[in-house]
């Protein structure tokens, strides 16, 4: 990635339990309120991309197209990008299949700059995108609630450090957190 300030952020936005589930999120439901709609909505206004693994491609594409929910018009207008190596056939308009030269075509769309490259869901991409040191921001909301069981975020992670930018406690208990990867410098400053 080159040092041009045009680059676009990729960050990846996660809803997690406090055991760390954040495979089908539909316990978050109940926690929905305007605190959670503006940090999701910061994200919608800062984003003109998508970047999405197959199954999360696959389960938005037959949930928001006919989704009364007011996100349904950002999700089904914003460009994809979906990293699959079985599924070519575009079901869901604005999509575009990424099966090789992986890292090389994220590195490619993050220098295009604009507006952000955001993932939605996608654990697995998300996991790959973080070991490969691909990931510029986490956003995570945080939720009072264990699953026991379900897919985790940063099972089976590489070992990483981040620096907090932002954290803020929701009315209802949800905490919405925003982390960026410490850079090189900042590790070897801080294990001084």
């Amino acid at each position: 990635m080159s040092d041009d300030t045009s680059d676009r952020t990729l960050f990846a936005t996660h809803f997690m339990t406090l055991d760390g589930v954040a495979e089908n999120p539909s316990w978050s439901g109940p926690f929905w309120n305007d605190e959670i709609e503006t940090f999701k909505q910061e994200e919608t206004d800062r984003t003109n991309a998508l970047l999405l693994g197959r199954v999360t491609y696959e389960e938005f594409a037959q949930a928001w197209p006919t989704s009364p929910d007011p996100g349904a018009e950002f999700f089904n207008s914003v460009k994809k990008y979906v990293v699959s190596t079985s599924r070519t056939e575009d079901i869901w308009e604005n999509s575009t299949f990424i099966g090789d030269d992986i890292r090389e075509t994220i590195l490619d769309l993050k220098e295009e700059g604009g507006g952000d490259l955001a993932v939605h869901g996608s654990i697995s991409l998300t996991k790959w995108l973080l070991k490969e040191g691909l990931i510029d921001e986490l956003r995570l909301l945080v939720y009072p609630v264990m699953q026991g069981k379900g897919g985790r975020l940063f099972d089976d992670v590489a070992q990483a450090e981040f620096v907090l930018e932002s954290s803020d406690a929701t009315s209802n208990g949800v905490l919405a957190l925003v982390y960026r990867p410490k850079s090189e410098q900042e590790s070897a400053t801080s294990n001084q």
